[in-house]
């Protein structure tokens, strides 16, 4: 892969066929907008995973399934691969349908164009019988009308001339077939309704989920214009149509000359019966894609709309070209999954975004990483997006009343309805063989909403959310962990016990029968700041809404007693890690594991981060050892600020751990060693943490986090989707580890790290309602207020200082090349 430099920094362009890559490519260039996303698969190419891959997602659209396993039956809910709009072919003089295979291909280019999120193709090929033909194909999900997308060919015979056919399709014969370790689960969810034509120029189809009962349509408009000059004339050429019922597609016959280009331009509409204002989803596609305009037109509001993005989202920093591409890259991915049209649907954060099936398009803690970049720039799709988990609150509690618990436990991977989608057995890839799968004892999902929904309020003081929605989520929530933790009457503190960290590596102890672990130390301490954040939470009420909640949700006197108790007893495993210092114990009983032969394994295994399959493999047992997939303890570093962390491992009596200056750094490198990343996500949490003490070293996790799924580092993963946490979380470390923006008590701080790579940076963000740019320029940290379209002063700390700043106010802070010292107050320009 190449990057064009003439495009400023706005492209990724791949030059010549490479089969083995083909899947990772149509990845990177699915194109969307938030309401749908496709793949960017080759349109004239069959569906043969994993070479080519026409996939098409939309979100909320599940499908649930069930397949006997091992002589029992296994549930599973997918996120469906929808028709295929794309199928667009070449037939020359009646003969097969070209493809790359039965083609010489002489020149070839496929481009993703960042700005828009336009997938181009250029191809040159020669066919069997000597003739030679170039073909441009460009194609974009709209961004300005959410139910648009749009497909063009440029054809260029240029050695002949001759009869052409052009076929187009809309395809509804697709199951879930692209994840190979899948393909014994059940994949066929479409069962077909009707095909359908609206006059000479459009077909369309209709098909329904077969459990979810969910309509989806899809209508296509095809057109033909010959090369006259500078200028296009139409042309009708022949149409024959072919159906069934679920398949449907027209041949457009006409006379191809020699240098004469020939432009089809082919306007899809997509529905389905989640879709507001409409009386039916196939009369809905056929009546919005005949008022369509030509591609050109459709393209120019397309672009409108992505550059009013732009102006919002856009990070800049010129002075590390790559780190901008990709950040520009990762921009664009997130805003393709979750756009403005998201915030109108019951939609939450797939893990693998809308690009493919991993993770069968389920929604997990990943969010966590995503709304950070959203709630300062497009706070209303965060709003739109934790609707999600408000609407499943009546589902997480019955969840937590089945398994004997107070308020709402809500599930590791969720879908359609809120239940749990985890799979209880897991297939390792290595060893051919089904494992159990306890990762449904991950309950630390429901820290991550408590979580989501405070720092949404921290950043935009939506009290009307706050009180409508979020308070009694969090409230919920908080009852869960009241309910599920218990006090040891030996040692006086609260307990938790059954559960997973986020390491995912440990499923329970050596040898146990059952899954599970106890005092996650992770777990623990978020349960801490959740029952000290609680009460906060009702203060914010008003008196008479703080009433009817509490006697809606029965929340008594005693509740509340034992969340403050809690905040003060929640028990924190630490051990040893010699010369007389401690570090939180990832849970309690690590420290009796096993250390990891790791320079042993690094030896026998090109790539380490799957451990636990590694050793499955083996006939072993990652419970056994001291390693972890991702960070774990280190996340209560990435989560909160210093300040934070200190105050609530003091507040639960661990200040002698907290109160070490060195505390941070000891346990960081710690569990640094012991910790295989094998998930992204941990690179971006590990980098983070590091920004402040080894600023090296993070910014190399930094650049391998970037390189991620555009590297595919993780050997095959990202073909099957992208990874939303990394990608979002790249974007949030730049403005919260290295800028240092942390919001606390309604202050917006600025404390910068990593600042000999920061040179140039700029970008937008929005604080509260009022607008603010930042950048660094000048050895300076420079934060200035928007004047265009005020909303009100707001605090920055910025320096060690505090202050209210208003329309046009501008504060400038010297950079300092030490990441651990805080430039004073002297330091601080008010300009």
């Amino acid at each position: 892969m190449t990057t064009d430099e003439q495009s400023e920094g706005w492209t990724l362009t791949w030059r010549g066929l490479d089969p083995d890559e083909e899947g990772l490519r149509e990845a990177l260039s699915s194109t969307g907008n938030g309401y749908f996303c496709t793949r960017g698969a080759a349109e004239w190419e069959e569906t043969e995973p994993p070479k080519h891959y026409a996939g098409t997602y939309a979100h909320g659209a599940y499908n649930r399934e069930t397949t006997i396993l091992g002589g029992r039956p296994v549930l599973n809910e997918d996120l469906v691969n929808l028709p295929n709009w794309l199928t667009l072919m070449l037939r020359i003089e009646g003969e097969e349908a070209i493809t790359l295979d039965n083609v010489e291909v002489l020149d070839y280019e496929h481009t993703y164009d960042i700005r828009t999120a336009l997938v181009t193709r250029t191809m040159r090929f020669r066919d069997r019988k000597g003739r030679e033909t170039t073909l441009r194909s460009r194609r974009f999900v709209s961004m300005a009308h959410s139910h648009q997308a749009a497909l063009e060919w440029v054809l260029t015979p240029e050695n002949w001339s001759g009869q052409i056919g052009i076929v187009t399709a809309i395809d509804g014969r697709v199951d879930n077939t692209m994840v190979a370790r899948y393909r014994d689960l059940e994949g066929r969810h479409l069962d077909p309704v009707t095909p359908r034509t609206f006059g000479p120029e459009i077909i369309a189809l209709k098909v329904r989920t077969r459990q979810s009962n969910l309509y989806v349509s899809e209508a296509a408009r095809t057109r033909i214009a010959r090369s006259r000059g500078r200028s296009w004339q139409a042309v009708e050429p022949k149409r024959t149509l072919h159906q069934m019922n679920d398949y449907i597609q027209q041949v457009l016959d006409l006379e191809a000359h020699e240098g004469e280009a020939i432009k089809v331009e082919k306007l899809v509409s997509f529905f389905t019966s989640h879709d507001n204002a409409i009386t039916e989803t196939l009369t809905a596609a056929g009546r919005h894609v005949e008022r369509y305009p030509d591609f050109a037109e459709a393209f120019a509001e397309h672009e409108s709309a992505w550059t009013e993005l732009w102006d919002v989202c856009a990070i800049d920093l010129p002075s590390e070209p790559r780190v901008q591409l990709l950040l520009r890259f990762h921009t664009a991915h997130i805003l393709q999954v979750c756009s403005r049209h998201t915030a109108r649907h019951d939609a939450g954060v797939p893990a693998r975004g809308l690009n493919g099936e991993a993770y069968r398009g389920h929604v997990f803690w990943d969010e966590l990483y995503v709304y950070p970049f959203l709630n300062f720039r497009l706070p209303e799709i965060t709003r739109g997006l934790l609707m999600y988990r408000y609407r499943r609150l009546a589902e997480a509690r019955a969840a937590a009343a089945e398994a004997g618990y107070s308020g709402a436990m809500f599930p590791w991977q969720s879908g359609s309805d809120g239940t749990e989608e985890t799979q209880v057995v897991h297939l390792n890839p290595l060893s051919g063989q089904w494992d159990p799968d306890h990762s449904h004892n991950q309950r630390h999902v429901n820290a991550a909403i408590f979580y989501n929904v405070w720092q949404y309020y921290q950043a935009t003081d939506d009290l009307e959310f706050l009180r409508d929605y979020g308070a009694e989520l969090m409230l919920e929530i908080a009852r869960f962990w009241a309910s599920i933790a218990h006090k040891n009457p030996q040692t006086g503190r609260y307990e938790i016990h059954g559960v997973m960290g986020p390491d995912e590596f440990h499923e329970g102890y050596p040898g146990a029968e059952t899954g599970g672990l106890r005092n996650n130390a992770y777990t623990n301490v978020m349960v801490a700041w959740i029952c000290s954040t609680a009460p906060k939470v009702l203060d914010l009420l008003t008196g008479s809404r703080r009433r009817a909640l509490r006697s809606r949700l029965g929340i008594t006197d005693a509740e509340i007693a034992r969340w403050e108790e809690m905040t003060r007893l929640m028990y924190v495993p630490t051990h040893d890690v010699g010369d007389g210092h401690r570090v939180v114990s990832q849970f309690e009983g690590y420290e009796a594991l096993e250390e990891l032969d790791w320079e042993g394994y690094r030896a026998k295994h090109t790539n380490i981060q799957r451990m636990d399959r590694i050793l499955k493999a083996e006939g072993d047992d990652p419970d056994r050892y001291k390693v972890a997939k991702q960070a774990d303890a280190v996340m209560l570093f990435f989560l909160f600020s210093d300040v934070e962390l200190r105050e609530t491992l003091d507040r639960l009596g661990y200040g002698e751990i907290a109160d070490d200056p060195d505390f941070a750094r000891r346990a960081i490198d710690y569990y640094d060693h012991r910790t295989s990343h094998g998930s992204t996500l941990s690179l971006v949490a590990h980098a983070a943490v590091l920004a402040g003490i080894d600023p090296s070293s993070s910014w190399e996790r930094f650049m391998v986090a970037l390189e991620s799924d555009v590297g595919d580092v993780q050997g095959g993963t990202t073909k099957e989707g992208i990874h939303m946490g990394v990608m979002s979380g790249t974007l949030d470390l730049l403005q919260r580890a290295y800028v240092g923006c942390d919001v606390r008590d309604g202050v917006l701080h600025f404390q910068p790290r990593v600042t000999t790579r920061l040179d140039g940076l700029r970008y937008s963000m929005v604080f509260q309602g009022t607008s603010l740019h930042v950048s660094v320029t000048g050895g300076e940290l420079v934060v200035e207020v928007a004047t265009e379209g005020f909303s009100h002063p707001i605090r920055v700390g910025i320096g060690g200082e505090v202050r209210e700043m208003g329309a046009g106010d501008r504060a400038a802070v010297r950079l300092v090349d030490d990441p651990t010292q805080i430039p004073g107050p002297t330091e601080l320009e008010h300009v």
